[in-house]
């Protein structure tokens, strides 16, 4: 039996990110606006990057070792990758092997193909081309097969596979060679489509101190808000799933009675989602170092090599980059897919907390290794897969009130709400788009303003 949450007095409290506040003000689902006249915003425009927050780049400076003007322009650089990364991806095709930033401002964006052919289509778009043996595709198959393999055989002593964009493998974590080939021979893979690494160290949930902006469950165990997010009328909270279970009450910092979670999914994915009562109010606002406030503008998933920074309630503001996107990690209570592998430290109590790159939502703290005196890995569970697997709408800055909510709308037309990952066409205004960056549409965002975002066919 798997154990989501101990007692009070050893439970940890995470860190708030889009905080509840004690008010009673509703929010309203905003209409889309017309477009504007002039030209259409850049990709730094649209993420945010243009005015990062102070918060943002003093920590980027500390932690990545940058100066202040570094720190502003390695937001920049990484905003428009993300974008160019996208259109190569969609012109590449099944020929796409990843894309990744590199640099101390991000200033390289390497794409990698399987055809020597579209080096002049890369470099065309200010990027460097990567000729490799395996497509992402390929690498991914590769990787789902482990995946199916983790089902079947223990990986008690096998916790970590993903696969490795910049050196076009998948790459298995291992205490030894003999539990990797365990795991190699159940999915009907050799030695030479997978690198075997061996390491001590093992990941963990980070949940086993208390500290800030606690929520109780069932009066006993304590966890904290992760990003605020609504439902329809209802307003509440993302958090991750071995906080609690569907059905579970909570009560707030101050004891008085918050919600229940409505959904929970752990192993498989960590995360679950909590519905408030009339008494709280989700905000946009991410705790930061101090005490201040950092704002959440949207979900616009990063590339691999981009700056990212996390808040906890043990450790605080803490940043780092990306390693690996889609990464499975075997904690103790079961095998979790689909993780995001970063340099970010972290420590037991920092569980739950908040990934923002710029001014966008990453995701929320699962677990990891190391502490933040001598270093460590953290793995953070998306929240873009949190919003469309339980028809959320992040809190957001950019749009006030927040994006309007989803809705069942013509079949492939672009809505407010969804969330759409890299690749998916949609229509709007009679015109055909595709899109370039995972994110949640917002009502501000609509494919016609954003070329940042969706290409148009």
């Amino acid at each position: 039996m798997v154990h989501r949450h101990a007692a009070v007095g050893r439970r940890t409290a995470l860190i708030a990110v889009g905080t509840l506040v004690l008010s009673g003000i509703g929010a309203a689902a905003a209409a889309e606006p017309p477009p504007a006249a002039g030209p259409l915003p850049s990709a730094t425009q649209t993420l945010g990057a243009d005015r990062p927050s102070a918060q943002v780049l003093r920590a980027l400076a500390r932690d990545l070792g940058l100066t202040g003007q570094q720190a502003a322009t390695r937001l920049v650089n990484e905003a428009e990758a993300g974008t160019r990364a996208g259109r190569l991806r969609l012109a590449l095709g099944e020929r796409f092997a990843g894309a990744w930033v590199s640099g101390a401002t991000s200033g390289t964006l390497t794409v990698a193909t399987t055809s020597r052919a579209d080096v002049a289509t890369i470099q065309g778009q200010g990027a460097k081309a990567a000729v490799v043996k395996a497509s992402l595709a390929g690498l991914t198959a590769v990787k789902g097969a482990l995946d199916r393999a983790a089902a079947r055989v223990s990986t008690r002593d096998t916790p970590l596979w993903y696969v490795d964009v910049p050196r076009n493998r998948v790459v298995v974590e291992a205490a030894s060679r003999t539990a990797a080939t365990a795991l190699l021979t159940a999915a009907g893979l050799d030695a030479e489509r997978v690198v075997v690494r061996t390491s001590a160290q093992r990941p963990r949930l980070l949940a086993d101190l208390v500290g800030g902006d606690a929520y109780y469950v069932n009066g006993a165990a304590r966890c904290s808000v992760g990003f605020s997010v609504t439902r329809g009328e209802r307003q509440g909270f993302a958090t991750a799933g071995h906080c609690g279970d569907q059905g579970d009450r909570t009560t707030g910092h101050n004891r008085a009675d918050q919600g229940t979670f409505q959904a929970s999914t752990f192993p498989g994915k960590d995360m679950a989602w909590v519905a408030v009562n009339g008494d709280w109010t989700a905000t946009a606002g991410v705790k930061a170092e101090g005490g201040e406030i950092a704002q959440v503008g949207g979900s616009v998933e990063a590339l691999v090599g981009a700056s990212v920074c996390r808040s906890g309630s043990t450790t605080g503001w803490h940043c780092g980059t990306i390693q690996q996107h889609g990464t499975s990690v075997g904690y103790a209570e079961g095998v979790v897919h689909g993780l995001t592998r970063t340099t970010v430290c972290a420590e037991p109590g920092d569980s739950g907390g908040p990934y923002v790159s710029g001014a966008q939502a990453q995701g929320v703290t699962s677990g990891g290794s190391g502490d933040c005196r001598n270093g460590g890995t953290t793995f953070y569970q998306p929240v873009n897969p949190v919003l469309a697997d339980f028809g959320l709408t992040l809190r957001t800055a950019s749009t006030g009130a927040g994006a309007p909510e989803q809705d069942g709308g013509e079949a492939g037309a672009w809505s407010a709400g969804r969330v759409y990952q890299a690749g998916a066409t949609v229509h709007h205004d009679g015109v055909r788009y595709q899109c370039l960056q995972s994110h949640q549409a917002q009502s501000a965002w609509a494919p016609a303003a954003t070329p940042a975002l969706w290409q148009r066919l």
